[in-house]
């Protein structure tokens, strides 16, 4: 596996014995629009950070969407292609046959050679499990495949455009953009799926991955406001999305044993950066106009922090890559091996495991209807 500088490097110790990680990114908010004193979110704003911790210095990597999704799972910093979330799907053009010494693949374009690892094949190869749950995927069958759906190699990606069946984004899919997923079909339908899927792998430890990313569609993700199918769109329905969605996560067997849920925004309104970001050897800026994608916040709750911690450290997407990373025992990927990064630690691990283990998650002890906590 390829990571920076020291490709035999462990995986630092992670901070909290979390087993199970779901990441769920919404679309294009700044911290103080989404977490100010008027928010249009209020359960993502108010309520969740009661229940776990508020992350007030997270900072998206870039600009626009797409490069922030790959970043998450490879570490790889946005190019130019990426950077205009790939209206056209097509290869990646190298500049050079390897990753140079930070773990990049220099030049530009969509789909990396699979030379190019993600955090989904470290885990295969460490005998855990993953999965991509993305809202609408498939919902229009004259559209994309309900499973690992993305358009035909060289093609233009027609779902830059939404209808009001279907408003699935394959630039908000980060793992279609890797030949290390998608040269196996079948091995990626397995593994990436319509979100409706989720409710039913939620039941049991068994069938509940390691690792678990979501992707709203367009409209509940926040990106589009109103949408072609009459919601509201923008934070309104991104928070509508989230108190369907949060609770049935909190209730799950495996959330409750040992679980970390991470809701975070793909980018922000400027170019703001923290810890040492890099971008490309001259390739651009990664926030086009400045070094990053600006800062956005993230919440995150598991029966290992305490309701209402607050952290002030600076963390980025790839700060979230190395958590995970450290999290499995895996190595750094990319930037996720930058010595200027960290990863999440006891600022935002708070409740000893010990204390943990007696009283998982006590918000999400008390169930109402459909074993879904009542009081969320």
């Amino acid at each position: 596996m390829a990571c920076a500088k020291n490709p035999a490097a462990l995986a630092a110790p992670a901070a909290a014995p979390v087993h199970h990680v779901f990441v769920i990114v919404l679309e294009n908010e700044p911290y103080e629009v989404t977490f100010g004193d008027h928010s249009q979110a209020p359960y993502l704003a108010y309520r969740l950070p009661k229940l776990g911790a508020l992350l007030s210095q997270y900072y998206s990597i870039g600009h626009d969407s797409l490069g922030n999704y790959i970043a998450m799972i490879s570490g790889q910093a946005p190019n130019a292609a990426t950077q205009s979330d790939c209206k056209i799907y097509d290869e990646f053009e190298r500049t050079s046959p390897e990753l140079d010494a930070n773990g990049q693949m220099l030049g530009e374009g969509c789909i990396y050679p699979a030379r190019v690892r993600t955090l989904a094949d470290q885990l295969e190869a460490a005998g855990l499990s993953w999965k991509g749950y993305m809202e609408d995927m498939g919902a229009d069958a004259a559209g994309e495949s309900a499973t690992c759906g993305h358009v035909a190699i060289g093609v233009e990606e027609h779902t830059q455009e939404t209808s009001a069946r279907d408003q699935y984004a394959a630039w908000h899919n980060p793992f279609v953009y890797f030949h290390s997923i998608i040269d196996n079909p079948t091995r990626c339908a397995q593994h990436v799926v319509d979100l409706g899927h989720l409710r039913q792998d939620l039941r049991h430890v068994e069938t509940t991955s390691n690792f678990i990313f979501i992707t709203p569609n367009r409209c509940h993700d926040g990106h589009d406001a109103p949408c072609r199918n009459g919601e509201p769109g923008g934070l309104i329905s991104a928070d509508t999305f989230l108190r369907q969605w949060v609770p049935r996560i909190l209730a799950a067997p495996a959330f409750r044993r040992d679980g970390l849920l991470v809701v975070i925004f793909d980018e922000g309104v400027d170019a703001a950066a923290c810890c040492g970001e890099q971008g490309l050897p001259n390739g651009p800026p990664p926030g086009i106009f400045g070094p990053g994608g600006g800062r956005i916040g993230a919440v995150l709750l598991s029966p290992f922090i305490k309701p209402g911690t607050v952290s002030a450290t600076p963390y980025n997407h790839y700060s979230l890559l190395r958590t995970m990373e450290d999290i499995f025992g895996v190595t750094h990927l990319g930037y996720a091996a930058s010595s200027s990064l960290r990863a999440f630690g006891d600022d935002i691990f708070t409740a000893p495991p010990e204390t943990a283990a007696n009283a998982p998650v006590r918000h999400a002890v008390a169930s109402g209807r459909h074993g879904m906590p009542h009081n969320l």
